[in-house]
């Protein structure tokens, strides 16, 4: 039994453990607390989530559906390793199941089988949704069993607990299948020989290190994608490595990769010259990161040089949410500089 840690211990266990992060806009707040207790916590449910395509289903599990809220876990483990933390507080997971169930992952004992539904279990598991579509037939691939042993095992590592006291959502409720392609034993066993050595980062991410300092430059990559993949701020790359607009990267350039966390304060980038609604500049690929970054813009958008119409939506909302206008239209969609500040201080800032 324990209180729940922190977003940002969270964050810093599952990076510690090796695993790739990804940190959706407002993740931190993202919760169903004023529906009942968050806590205490005793284990750590695991699920799979019938549904295909990653952005699809971070989606649905950050917004949920009618009839079941979002969030709908802390975080979505998907095809490749990644996680992507989507809530952290109460989350629509676990519903009800077994008491005696979790009276034994308390104990720390062998699981009875579940046959009532008398217990909350939002209340007291950690909840991690995994991309598949749990027919039995879809693949399970090794980067993405990799990442939720090492999701488990970092929780139970900064609770004190042992592995059993991680659960398959098939063991806490009656009727329920998930996860379906491995078995739980399975997974026990790996987070307890995890949880006899110490933290290991050994991840590997394109011959990278998800700790690595360094990080080489592949065709078709992109300062957005190299930090979605390792877990950090694009941005911050870019100003560790004295890069600026248009943010331009070559295949075979090292980039130094700095330390998650920064320790200083964060300094937006330069305000970009030519940057205005309806123009091609190279900058406004950087602009449409920052609104995807901060919930302004919807994922699916592309990235494009166009200062199209779907950014100047997104800018003019911004606007005026912050009251930030560069005329006095109401709806302005041209970004100034005061909101080009504040836009990456809230994507990117500490």
């Amino acid at each position: 039994m324990a209180t729940p840690i922190s977003a940002d211990r969270l964050v810093a266990a599952l990076r510690a453990e090796g695993v790739r992060v990804v940190e959706r806009p407002g993740w931190r707040t993202h919760n169903r607390n004023h529906k009942g207790p968050w806590g205490p916590v005793n284990g750590v449910m695991i699920h799979h989530t019938v549904t295909t395509g990653t952005a699809n289903t971070v989606s649905i599990c950050e917004r949920g559906y009618e009839g079941l809220p979002g969030p709908l876990c802390h975080g979505v483990i998907a095809k490749d390793g990644t996680v992507h933390l989507v809530g952290y507080g109460r989350a629509n997971h676990a519903g009800r199941g077994d008491g005696d169930v979790l009276r034994a992952v308390v104990a720390e004992r062998a699981l009875p089988k579940a046959n009532e539904a008398d217990t909350d279990g939002n209340t007291h598991f950690y909840g991690f949704e995994c991309e598949n579509l749990g027919d039995g037939r879809d693949s399970w691939p090794k980067a993405q069993l990799d990442a939720i042993e090492r999701a488990a095992a970092a929780l139970c590592r900064v609770h004190g607990w042992s592995a059993a006291s991680v659960i398959g959502h098939r063991e806490w409720q009656p009727g329920k299948v998930d996860p379906k392609g491995f078995t739980m034993e399975w997974l026990r066993d790996r987070v307890a020989v995890r949880l006899k050595s110490k933290p290991s980062a050994g991840s590997s991410i394109d011959g990278s290190s998800a700790d690595a300092s360094t990080y080489v430059v592949k065709s078709g990559n992109s300062l957005a994608g190299i930090g979605t993949k390792l877990g950090i701020r694009w941005e911050l790359i870019a100003q560790a490595n004295k890069i600026t607009a248009p943010y331009v990267i070559k295949p075979g350039q090292k980039l130094a990769i700095p330390a998650k966390t920064t320790g200083g304060a964060y300094t937006p980038p330069p305000f970009p010259n030519g940057l205005a609604p309806g123009r091609s500049s190279p900058s406004a690929k950087g602009l449409q990161q920052a609104l995807k970054d901060t919930g302004w813009l919807e994922p699916s958008v592309p990235l494009a040089d166009i200062y199209g119409p779907q950014t100047q939506q997104a800018v003019a909302a911004f606007n005026r949410k912050h009251n930030l206008f560069t005329t006095r239209r109401p709806s302005d969609p041209a970004i100034g500089r005061r909101g080009w500040d504040l836009l990456h201080r809230l994507a990117y800032g500490n």
